[in-house]
């Protein structure tokens, strides 16, 4: 059966596809306001907050919506048709994953970095000195699992360092590891600087110079599902942009 349209149905569709066509930018021009949801790295948490109390601020009528988890987890929601619009990962290697997936409207953007480092109670009664003190028997040590980017890392390091961990746990995001040293459920554990700058007088961070062999890089990205591109753009813009990056780096995230 065929689809009769009408001249003036018509001419409406296309009086809307040339408005979408001109808009300045590579998003759709929806972007007077609306709800975003942002998937963002667990790690990201304090700072993405921040940033969007700022991003309402600027965009008035705007609101922004976050769902924080371990990056693989996030992935694993998208490709499963979770909505979202905007996609920040803690490595490049799930955002590679969100790429092969077909999930990007367009390129993603570097806008951070972070190292793991150790973090024991307060004090740090066990006297842990050294990554290589992780793999001391009797110590209880939680780690991220493999899968995850802070887990990967740490992965790394055991290679570069021939040091072999037996981690009591292996959780499915940093914040995890770091909740189970405060909660005294581990003696130590493995997070990034920025969650442990974050965590305050609740633990005492251990900095040891083999993270240097695992920086990972913050990749960020507008989904091709999203209804709203043009003000998801505006929110990456946002992150990569001075006020972001200022937020940031009181984190404690490095530049990219």
């Amino acid at each position: 059966m065929k689809l009769v349209v009408s001249v003036a149905a018509a001419a409406a569709v296309l009086s809307l596809v040339v408005v979408g066509c001109g808009s300045s930018n590579s998003w759709s021009s929806d972007a007077g306001g609306g709800r975003l949801i942002v998937f963002a790295a667990a790690s990201l948490k304090k700072s993405f907050t921040e940033i969007g109390e700022h991003f309402k601020t600027d965009n008035p009528g705007s609101d922004v919506e976050f769902n924080f988890a371990g990056s693989s987890d996030l992935v694993t929601q998208l490709t499963q048709g979770a909505p979202g619009d905007v996609f920040a990962s803690a490595d490049t290697k799930n955002m590679d994953m969100a790429a092969q997936a077909d999930l990007l409207a367009g390129e993603p953007a570097n806008f951070a970095s972070n190292t793991l480092t150790i973090v024991t109670a307060p004090g740090n009664p066990e006297k842990v000195a050294s990554f290589g003190d992780l793999s001391r028997p009797g110590l209880a040590v939680v780690v991220c699992a493999p899968q995850v980017p802070c887990g990967s890392a740490a992965e790394k390091i055991e290679k570069a360092t021939g040091a072999q961990l037996n981690p009591v746990s292996e959780e499915s995001q940093v914040t995890d590891v770091l909740n189970k040293v405060t909660s005294g459920e581990a003696d130590a554990g493995l997070v990034y600087v920025t969650d442990a700058q974050g965590a305050g007088d609740k633990v005492t961070a251990v900095p040891f110079p083999e993270s240097a062999a695992a920086v990972n890089s913050y990749p960020i990205a507008v989904l091709k599902q999203s209804k709203n591109r043009e003000l998801a753009g505006k929110f990456v813009d946002l992150v990569i942009g001075e006020s972001g990056q200022k937020i940031l780096n009181a984190a404690g995230f490095t530049k990219p």
